[in-house]
């Protein structure tokens, strides 16, 4: 399934109640990797009735069988009601989207520094916790790790940007500019993280280089949480 055939079936579906459908991240400003990135979409319409959500069900099987995440789901108010808990999602889709149709609203809609600070933080030691989780189930299979570093950074590059955000700072659209931004302010190393872009971009990494580039990998995170527990307050 197509960007273009999955809008043209939400419309059909939602008709005069739809607001919008929103291409948002990486694809949305130009900074997709082909093959590798996922096509992140909004829904805003004026209700969300079960008859239409289960009318879709055919179209969001086919969407995500052709490797996109599922699509996100708001009515208009709650889209106008939501920054203040899902800040790092909000400051993402308003720096980087593209309306496919319909009309976005933007007025009255801003992310608070506090509320991003909180979440980037939540955010980020979550991650940590799953990454060492990750490094257990991987034991010593070569494989597993590339998967796992390969699967997360993307996330992580999310977790970046807000990091620089909260400084108020518009996060560079180049990845590498982006972890070489927060590991300097941080104060970790940026080559692991550098490494595992590339790896998502289809760069090999080799067998005896992966153990120590994910032991790099998680000493980062765990810097990183350090660092984002000490601006509290201010």
């Amino acid at each position: 399934m197509t960007l273009d055939e999955l809008v043209q079936q939400i419309r059909q579906v939602h008709g005069n109640a739809l607001q919008a459908v929103v291409l948002y991240g990486s694809a949305a400003s130009g900074e997709e990797i082909a093959g590798h990135s996922d096509f992140n979409v909004m829904v805003l319409a004026e209700s969300l009735a079960l008859p239409q959500l289960r009318a879709l069900g055919q179209t969001m099987r086919a969407w995500q069988e052709a490797g996109n995440p599922p699509v996100l789901e708001l009515t208009t108010l709650e889209w106008r009601a939501s920054a203040d808990i899902f800040p790092m999602e909000y400051a993402d889709i308003l720096e980087r989207h593209r309306v496919l149709t319909g009309v976005l609203p933007l007025d009255g809609v801003s992310v608070r520094r506090a509320d991003l600070r909180l979440q980037v933080e939540q955010e980020a030691m979550g991650k940590l916790l799953r990454l060492r989780r990750g490094v257990m189930v991987a034991g010593t299979d070569a494989e597993r790790q590339r998967d796992l570093l390969r699967q997360s950074v993307s996330t992580l590059l999310v977790i970046f940007r807000a990091v620089l955000r909260l400084d108020g700072e518009v996060p560079p659209k180049d990845a590498q500019q982006v972890i070489d931004a927060v590991s300097t302010r941080c104060g970790f190393d940026p080559e692991p993280y550098q490494q595992a872009a590339a790896l998502r971009r289809g760069v090999a990494l080799a067998t005896k280089d992966v153990e120590a580039l994910l032991e790099g990998y998680v000493a980062g995170m765990t810097t990183l949480v350090r660092y984002l527990d000490a601006l509290d307050g201010r």
